[in-house]
Parts: structure tokens; C-alpha cells; sequence
């Protein structure tokens, strides 16, 4: 391998991990190396087998058992001074690995947004580790599915730029669902056709619960200085308490049981005029809550289309009107492109 390459090893070949896989092969990743490649259980390093087109179906019927040792092994005998462990799965426990990764020397390029989303002491050591110097933390895939968000954050506050308010819709898969409902179509019909796009998690129930949003709100607001843990976050779940227990085939057998509530809702709604949005919203006290909120048809969030994400920024600087960043905010292609824009940055590609 040419020693100014890129060599990664991916982690996740699901829905992300797959797209991913498939911008690896066009001329733009010309300059990456993949040497290893995970899924939950099997893993396969061997360079033949890495570079076949049905490289997913391959490790989940002849991978070797799974062995992150022998995926960093598989890195560091690469011979390039740019390693990098791409981490395109939602696992905790993995996210938890990423800070000491980092120490190692391994840059880190990721969608997974446990660690920097989760429990405060988590994102201490993340900002630790980065701050150390020795690798990257590529983020931009964590929030807004790689729109320009994290980045823009980063740099206002760079610029002594500081965070007064937030406000927005941070879900792709909520975004699209709320975007489509007027009681007209069944809830769960609706929710169903999203979840066959690949716009929601392959359990749902990790959109509906609010959770998700609740991370990105998180990251967002850490970014912008405010030291929130997660349980100061108000989130409100969709997910009925009796469907919460259930396994995700139970789950989705009893998607029905979402109508009634919902439907009532969004009547009550219409009387008013508003619409419902999911909605997320950090205020200059760093107060944080994520649910749903009846809006007026002018608000901007009730102008949304498809999954679009939007993200409305009130700072010192922008303060008689926000910033606002806008765009699809789901989808395994825009969420591959935003892993694969943070690797080649590591490199000024």
C-alpha cells in the first residue's frame, strides 16, 4: 500500500456500513485502503475477500470470529501513517472504545453517537483524548446526517461566537413521519414505509423513544459549551410504556396500538390551526427537552419536506434572526458520504 494512503477498518456493515462499502469502490475513496471489515459477530481481514462485491454477505456466512485485536493488527501492518476506524454501528459499547482508540493513536471517523451523546463523563474523556493530539475524532455523521452543523458550531464558537438558543428537528426518520401526518393515513402505516426506506432504525422504537434526538441535542449543546448530562434532558417518548419491554418483532406486530393516541393529538392539533413536529429546543439557561410541540403552519419547522433536518442557531452575532441549516437529515448514502468526507479530510483530500 502506498504509504500515503488511507487504511481503515470499518466497523458495522449494515444499512450505513454497506453504502459506505459501495463509496469505497468509487474514484473519490481512490486514495483508502479497507483491511478489515465487522460485523456484530464476524469479521474478515483476508485482502482477496475484502475486495468482493458481496464482502457483506461474505463475513456474515465465512467471517472469522470477531476479534477487534486482530482489526487493529490488521491497521497497524498496513504500512500508512493514516489509520482509521470508521464506526458506522449505533453499539455502546464499541462508542466506548473510541477515546481510547484515539490515545492509540487511531484516528476515529464514526456515526455512532453513544459516547459523545451520552453520560457527561464519557464526553470528558472523548475531549480528552482529542485534545491529546495524537488522532482525529471525525463527528460529522453523528448529527444531521453530515450537514454542515457541528462544523459551523465549532467554528462561531472559535470565532468567540457563543450558543443562545437552539431549536430544531434533529430526526431524519421523525422528521419524514410528522412532515406526512394529518390523521388521514394510519400512523403505523406511515411509520411502516419509513421503516422500509431505511429512514428509521430497523427497531423503531429507538426513534420514537426520543433517545436519538436527545443525543444529537446533547452533542450540539456540549459542543457549544453547555455541560449537560444526559438525564437533564427532558425527552418525551411516543412509545406507549407497554410496548417498551416487548422484542422489536412483538413491537412491530402491534405498530396499530400508536394510532389512537396519535390520532387524537394531531385532531386537537388541527383545531388550533398547528401542525405537530417533533421537535428538539436548548434555551440560553440549558434547559433541553425533544418532543412533540403543536406549531403554527408559519413556524419554520412546518415547511419541512421529506427527512429534512433543520437546525435553527440564535447566537450573540445572529440574534435578530437565527441561523438556520437545512437539508435531508437521513438515509444511509448522505450518512456514508459524511463518514467518508471526515476520512478523506484527515488527509486534505
Amino acid at each position: 500500500m502506498d504509504a500515503s494512503g488511507i487504511a481503515i477498518v470499518l466497523l458495522g456493515t449494515g444499512v450505513v456500513g454497506g453504502a459506505l462499502l459501495k463509496l469505497l469502490c468509487t474514484p473519490a475513496a481512490a486514495r483508502i485502503r479497507l483491511v478489515g471489515a465487522a460485523n456484530s459477530k464476524r469479521q474478515q481481514t483476508d485482502p482477496a475477500k475484502l475486495a468482493s462485491r458481496q464482502l457483506r454477505e461474505q463475513i456474515r456466512a465465512e467471517g472469522d470470529p470477531r476479534d477487534n485485536a486482530a482489526l487493529l493488527a490488521a491497521l497497524d501492518a498496513s504500512g500508512v501513517a493514516v489509520k482509521v476506524i470508521v464506526d458506522a454501528t449505533a453499539n455502546v459499547s464499541l462508542a466506548a472504545r473510541h477515546a481510547e482508540w484515539l490515545e492509540r493513536g487511531y484516528h476515529v471517523v464514526t456515526a455512532n453517537k453513544a459516547l459523545a451523546g451520552g453520560e457527561l463523563t464519557g464526553w470528558r474523556a472523548l475531549q480528552a483524548a482529542t485534545a491529546s493530539g495524537r488522532a482525529h475524532y471525525g463527528d460529522a455523521a453523528t448529527v444531521g446526517a453530515g450537514l454542515p452543523v457541528l462544523s459551523t458550531l465549532r467554528r462561531l464558537r472559535g470565532c468567540g461566537d457563543a450558543l443562545l438558543t437552539l431549536e430544531g428537528v434533529f430526526s431524519g426518520s421523525l422528521s419524514y413521519l410528522f412532515n406526512q401526518y394529518d390523521g388521514s393515513v394510519p400512523f403505523s402505516t406511515l411509520l411502516a414505509d419509513a421503516r422500509r426506506l431505511g429512514y428509521t432504525e430497523p427497531d423503531p422504537r429507538s426513534d420514537l423513544s426520543g433517545e436519538d434526538v436527545a443525543r444529537k441535542l446533547l452533542i450540539l449543546a456540549r459542543h457549544a459549551g453547555f455541560s449537560l448530562n444526559a438525564d437533564e434532558v427532558e425527552v418525551e417518548s411516543l412509545v406507549p410504556e407497554a410496548l417498551r419491554g416487548l422484542s422489536t418483532e412483538a413491537f412491530l406486530e402491534r405498530l396499530p396500538e400508536l394510532d389512537a393516541p396519535l390520532a387524537a393529538r394531531v385532531a386537537e392539533a388541527r383545531e388550533r390551526g398547528h401542525v405537530l413536529r417533533y421537535l428538539a429546543r436548548l434555551n440560553q439557561r440549558g434547559h433541553a427537552r425533544v418532543g412533540l410541540v403543536e406549531v403554527p403552519p408559519t413556524h419554520p419547522a412546518a415547511r419541512l419536506y421529506g427527512t429534512d433536518n433543520q437546525f435553527a442557531l440564535t447566537t450573540t452575532r445572529y440574534n435578530t434572526q437565527p441561523l438556520v441549516i437545512q437539508g435531508p437529515g437521513a438515509g444511509p448514502e448522505v450518512t456514508a458520504q459524511a463518514l467518508l468526507g471526515d476520512v478523506l479530510a484527515l488527509v486534505g483530500a
